[in-house]
This record gives C-alpha cells, sequence and structure tokens, in this order.
C-alpha cells in the first residue's frame, strides 16, 4: 500500500490524522512544526511524539519531500531547478537573487491548459495538478531557502486551475503553524479565470497580478484563448468592486510585442481600461520561443511605452529580464522533454 504524505497538509487535516489514528490533539501542532518550522528526512526525527505514536503514523504516512533533481544556472545568477512530482512528472522552479531580495518563482500545474501563443510551458500542454505539497517543496527542498524573500506563482501551469491546492499552500506559507510569511511576500499571477477568480480575492490577502497583454479584448483573445472564456472587460469589472489600496497590491503584466501591441495607441487604452482602479503595471520583454513568430520590442520602445502610461498616472516599470539563457525567464519554462512530449 502506498503511503499518504503530511507534508503539504493544513492542520486542520493534520488534526484529521491524529484524531483518525487516535493521538492526542495536541500532536497536530506538534507535528505541523516538524514539517514547516524545522527540516526534517522522517517522521522518526519527531521526538516530541512518543516511539508508539511514530509508529502509527508510519504505517500509513511519510514526510514527503524531495530534493530538485537538476540544477541549471544563468550567468546573471538565477537558477531553474527541475523537480519530480507524482511519481513520474516535473516542474520547474527559478530561483533569482537581486541584492537585497530573493524571489522563487513556482509552478502550480504540469504544462498548462491556458495555451497562450506566446508561451512554452502552455504549448506543452496540461498533464497534471500539483497537490500543496508538491508546491510547498519547491520551497521548501530548495538549497536558498532561508535567502527568499518572495514567492510568485509565476511558474508553470496557471494557479487559479488548481485553486483548493494553491489556497492551501499559500495557508501553510502564512500561518503561524507553517512559516509564518506575510501574504505581501506572496504574488500569484493569473490569466483570469471566472469560475476561481472572486474566489481567490476573498479568501487570500496575497498580491494579484494579473496577464493583460493587450487592452483590446479581440487581440488579446488571439494571444489568450483564455479571453474567450472570461473576458478582460469581466475582470476589470471585478476588479473595481475591491480595494487594492491597502491590503494587497494590483498589478497586470504586459510583454510588449513588437508591431502588435507596442504603440501609443495601446497605452492611450491601457488608461481608459484602467482608469480609477489603484494598481500597477509590469511590462515584460518578450523571449523568443520556437514555432512562435512574435518578436519583442525594443528597449527605446518599451521605454517610451512605460514614460507615457507613467506621465498619465499609471505607475509603470519594465521587469528586468532574468535567466534567459536557461530558458527560465517568463514564458520559456517547459518539462515537455522530461514528460515525453514534443
Amino acid at each position: 500500500m502506498d503511503k499518504r504524505f503530511l507534508f503539504g497538509l493544513t492542520l486542520s487535516e493534520l488534526q484529521g490524522v491524529v484524531k483518525s489514528l487516535g493521538m492526542p490533539a495536541f500532536a497536530a501542532k506538534q507535528i505541523a512544526s516538524w514539517l514547516y518550522q524545522k527540516k526534517i528526512g522522517s517522521i522518526d526525527e519527531m521526538s516530541n511524539l512518543s516511539l508508539k505514536h511514530r509508529e502509527l503514523l508510519k504505517e500509513e504516512y511519510e514526510i514527503g519531500l524531495h530534493e530538485p533533481v537538476e540544477a541549471m544556472r544563468s550567468v546573471d545568477g538565477t537558477i531553474k531547478y527541475l523537480y519530480q512530482v507524482n511519481g513520474n512528472h516535473f516542474v520547474e522552479a527559478v530561483y533569482i537573487p537581486d541584492d537585497e531580495r530573493a524571489t522563487l518563482c513556482v509552478s502550480s500545474q504540469v504544462g498548462c491548459k491556458m495555451n497562450c501563443k506566446f508561451c512554452m510551458t502552455g504549448k506543452q500542454g496540461f498533464s497534471a495538478n500539483l497537490t500543496a505539497g508538491d508546491i510547498l517543496n519547491q520551497i521548501h527542498s530548495l538549497p536558498e531557502k532561508e535567502e527568499l524573500t518572495n514567492i510568485v506563482f509565476m511558474g508553470m501551469g496557471e494557479p487559479l486551475d488548481n485553486i483548493d491546492e494553491v489556497l492551501k499552500a499559500i495557508e501553510v506559507m502564512t500561518s503561524s503553524y507553517g512559516y509564518g510569511w506575510s501574504p505581501k511576500r506572496i504574488t500569484v499571477s493569473t490569466s483570469g479565470l471566472k469560475k476561481s477568480f472572486r474566489r481567490f480575492i476573498d479568501e487570500s490577502d496575497c498580491h494579484l497580478a494579473v496577464s493583460l497583454h493587450s487592452p483590446l479584448s479581440a487581440q488579446r483573445a488571439e494571444l489568450m484563448p483564455a479571453e474567450r472564456a472570461f473576458s478582460l472587460l469581466e475582470i476589470v469589472d471585478i476588479l473595481r468592486e475591491y480595494d487594492f489600496s491597502k491590503q494587497r497590491r494590483l498589478s497586470f503584466e504586459y510583454i510588449v510585442f513588437k508591431g502588435v501591441n507596442d504603440s501609443l495607441v495601446y497605452a492611450k487604452e491601457l488608461l481608459k481600461l484602467l482608469r480609477g482602479i489603484d494598481c500597477r503595471i509590469n511590462l515584460i520583454r518578450f523571449h523568443a520561443i520556437p514555432g512562435v513568430a512574435l518578436e519583442g520590442a525594443d528597449m527605446e520602445t518599451m521605454t517610451a511605452f512605460r514614460d507615457y502610461l507613467t506621465s498619465h498616472g499609471l505607475f509603470t516599470t519594465i521587469r528586468a529580464s532574468r535567466g534567459e539563457d536557461i530558458f527560465a525567464a517568463c514564458g520559456m519554462l517547459s518539462t515537455a522533454k522530461q514528460e515525453g512530449l514534443k
């Protein structure tokens, strides 16, 4: 019989585990402490549990932590880690050190269903959802874990298409029984998914980043098929109902494509679309991927685009590109090779 994993369980789930095994209720917090506040490799190391209770746990459970199976290092210091999940699947996570900040870009799915035109993960297709344990393992087993200042759900997959496990992982990250991090250290990026968009905003205080890439619905649909199911206008209407000025940051991700969405005409449309919303725009350089004819705009064009938006009251930044030489930059993550896909 395959054993179940303890790592990734919330406190309420651990309470269910100890109850089912006839252990005292307080053992759930003890287990949580071992799982999330210390780095252990086996149940035997949980020394404040009695030998009897450790044996009971071992009959049905194991820890469930897995070290990365591969690491690729960029000339700019970025490191891309490969993790094996669910037995025979793989995901990538990207560690980005930057002066006093150190960010980890985590994955939430193996592949992705969204099939955005500019993204290698989407070209790979969808294979599986990650569990909360799979998501947290990318953090907990990271060699540089103690250096981390920020987590971004901008790796493989659409986080809101795996909302239950993503929210469980965030609970562990932000709860006192888990990592105890502020939600302001965590950003979740989404292309927009109608069934879980509002739920994420209501149930989480983490920062939200919406993949925009065009202010025009028809053009966005060409770049991002998800637009047809949940339009940009619907997304913006929902966002207008919330106050993002205090508890969290709202940003819009905008990849700038040469000759597609890089003229000031689009900047003006962005101003119209987002008028009255407390937000920022992150401009991202497009990184060429195989089989896609799109090109990235030059820095002069991106700078002019940024300056126009900022001068008209919409705070805009140009995100530094990191890890392109190891295919770790935005839109370049893929485990198609490991998955046996073409």
